[in-house]
């Protein structure tokens, strides 16, 4: 009897439990904590938190070839779930704010210099060019991006990346406001933009196609996620498939949210997660995101200064792709400064104008380093 006892107490997972699986299941805890309590991207960092715990299983093999969450994986590693992502992202989307003042595409663009400035300190730091492209995709402040391209080129680094981003983009409302203030005059913050331009339906449509075609011939490898975005935003404003546009936005964006998450989470494993290479990645990702504030609003700045002040330089801030939280600080610090500063959708054009930029900057980086 005791023989049988003790073999069946060896084939437990707690009598193959290690150190560091009990570490991740830890942060896997904390991470639903954050998602749950503080509210911190939940859709995201809750089955992330959960499929780290369930990976961290010992015996279970859930990640060995068959199993359930390899399977999941599959989606990530062949590029599947990310894209599907943008298609709601698109869905959701209202590009009209941009499309009736274009000239916010270029704070967009600004911000994601983030990216690239973050890609040298992580060159510097001893990183391949490869994880050091995947770390600075951070910068752009787009989970579903940064996800698509580590997992394109140092997926062993999905885990810590995939974590950095989503925990940076739920502090938007704490990282960026300290940034805004201080690289801005009160008198900067207070100034009011005049209410935008109607856009027509026809230029709405026309958008997403024109966008699609010019930016898959320049650059080919930006084409999943830059595709995905548009037809997403063309089902919404075509106006003849509102069945295909609500299912993107809703059921088909929450099912591959919760395969997408429990994948990431999965990548988790105490071997590949608990290094100092991780350290690195979450200081680094604070760095791109503070850096990629820190340029589209001082981006912001020079527009205000050649527009003769009709521009507020806060939108800048707008223009990493957390979308639409960065662009509600803006509207929040603007009130702050003057309760008669609507700067909402003005910070909407630079905001949805960045999720274009971190895939574009993607793209290139899948150009060059690949």
């Amino acid at each position: 009897m005791q023989d049988v006892v003790r073999e069946f107490l060896q084939l437990t997972g707690f009598s193959n439990l290690t150190l560091g699986n009990v570490i991740m299941i830890g942060v896997g805890c904390i991470l639903i904590y954050l998602a749950i309590s503080r509210e911190y991207e939940p859709l995201l960092l809750l089955p992330i938190g959960f499929g780290a715990i369930l990976t961290n299983i010992p015996l279970a093999g859930l990640m060995e070839e068959g199993g359930l969450l390899y399977s999941f994986y599959l989606g990530v590693k062949y590029g599947i779930f990310p894209p599907l992502i943008f298609l709601g992202v698109g869905a959701l989307t209202d590009f009209g704010p941009l499309l009736a003042n274009p000239k916010t595409f270029l704070l967009g663009a600004a911000a994601q210099f983030g990216i690239f400035g973050t890609l040298l300190g992580a060159l510097y730091l001893g990183f391949d060019l490869q994880e050091a492209s995947s770390i600075g995709i951070i910068g752009g402040a787009d989970g579903p991006t940064a996800i698509y391209l580590t997992s394109k080129l140092a997926p062993h680094l999905l885990g810590p990346v995939a974590v950095a981003a989503y925990s940076y983009m739920a502090l938007v409302p704490i990282i960026q406001p300290p940034i805004m203030r201080a690289l801005t005059t009160k008198r900067e913050r207070s100034i009011e933009m005049v209410q935008l331009r109607p856009v027509s339906k026809r230029t709405k449509i026309i958008f997403p196609i024109a966008i699609t075609i010019v930016t898959a011939l320049l650059l080919p490898s930006a084409t999943p996620l830059i595709g995905m975005l548009m037809i997403g935003n063309l089902f919404r404003e075509s106006g003849v498939v509102n069945r295909l546009w609500k299912a993107s936005e809703n059921e088909l964006t929450n099912l591959v949210t919760i395969f997408l998450g429990l994948s990431v989470g999965a990548t988790m494993t105490a071997s590949q997660f608990l290094t100092m290479g991780t350290i690195k990645i979450i200081i680094l990702g604070l760095l791109a995101f503070c850096f990629g504030t820190a340029t589209g609003v001082l981006f912001g700045k020079l527009m205000c200064s050649l527009t003769k002040g009709q521009v507020n330089p806060l939108i800048g801030a707008a223009g990493v792709s957390a979308v639409p939280m960065a662009a509600r600080v803006v509207q929040k610090v603007g009130l702050k400064e003057n309760p008669k500063n609507y700067l909402l959708m003005h910070a909407m054009g630079p905001n949805v104008a960045g999720v274009i930029g971190s895939a574009i900057a993607a793209g290139v980086l899948l150009s060059l380093v690949g």
